[in-house]
């Protein structure tokens, strides 16, 4: 099948390989030279702008972003949309949030146009071991689309979830649930790094992978990271949040659902960029105010 790649970053170029390697015609474009010559280099057809690429194509089109969410996504498509024509068919493959994408489907509808919303997962190892593909939109321009999400799945791994916007929902809570499941799997490690029994945490990582109920591939990366450093010296424990796990946590609020866990590992990763708390400042100032606790000067 003959496709249009826009965004040639670590997923971007890694989907556009896979899908090169079954057997797809795949143009794409990107800001830097260098993607476009790994594109060359893995038999893709680079092009220098989206007017390029969608002149590659033949139509009914299919052209395929990732790019980064919010208002990079609106740029392109006001770009791509006026060289389109009646027929074609568009993918946002990023984490857009889905009511952004649900307004997306409704503008490109109404030029004519069809619109699918990919949640993907995979990340860099996609590549070799396919990726997850959450996908909303119409039933018949899923199916247009259908070769292409097979060839880029793992077997079972894709799915028609529902009308516009229903894909990007879904990639919105499988992320919220990562950061759940990161957080617990960050606390357990440091639980056991802070005990005097002195453990082998890429081995525990091993062992719990033998059958343990907490077995994951997850759980395996945890392995590998402990295998390279073992105490993870090299890292600093600062970690971002990419907008999902937000966007889960006011999904939750609004729709009124407990969602406690979910929320506590979001508000982890902001603790973890602060060099020195404030709040904890405070309630150590407090403590010393009211019970003369000692309290650690700073300097």
């Amino acid at each position: 099948m003959e496709l249009g790649m826009i965004g040639l970053g670590r997923m971007g170029l890694n989907m556009a390989t896979r899908l090169i390697r079954r057997g797809h015609s795949v143009a794409g474009t990107a800001k830097g030279a260098a993607s476009l010559a790994m594109l060359k280099e893995a038999g893709g057809k680079p092009a220098a702008s989206v007017a390029d690429l969608v002149s590659f194509l033949a139509p009914p089109r299919l052209v395929w972003l990732m790019v980064p969410s919010g208002p990079t996504v609106d740029e392109v498509l006001s770009n791509l949309a006026p060289v389109l024509a009646r027929g074609d068919l568009v993918v946002d493959g990023g984490n857009s949030n889905y009511h952004d994408s649900i307004r997306r489907g409704t503008e490109l509808g109404a030029k004519r146009l069809g619109f699918l919303d990919a949640g993907t997962s995979g990340g860099i190892w996609g590549l070799e071991n396919g990726y997850c593909l959450m996908v909303g939109g119409d039933e018949a321009d899923f199916r247009r689309a259908e070769p292409v999400l097979r060839d880029l799945a793992p077997e079972g791994g894709y799915l028609h979830t529902g009308p516009v916007g229903s894909g990007h929902f879904a990639k919105m809570i499988h992320n919220g649930i990562e950061y759940g499941m990161l957080e617990a799997y960050g606390e357990g490690f440091e639980i056991l790094e802070r005990s005097p029994f002195g453990y082998d945490l890429a081995l525990i990582s091993r062992l719990w992978n033998r059958g343990s109920v907490v077995r994951s591939w997850l759980l395996e990366l945890a392995e590998t990271a402990f295998e390279k450093d073992p105490r993870l010296a090299s890292i600093r424990g600062y970690v971002e949040d990419s907008g999902e796990g937000r966007w889960t946590v006011e999904e939750a609020i609004g729709l009124g659902v407990p969602a406690p866990v979910l929320t506590l590992s979001l508000l982890a990763r902001f603790v973890s960029r602060q060099d020195e708390s404030f709040s904890a400042k405070v309630v150590a100032a407090l403590r010393n105010e009211f019970g003369g606790h000692a309290v650690k000067k700073t300097g």
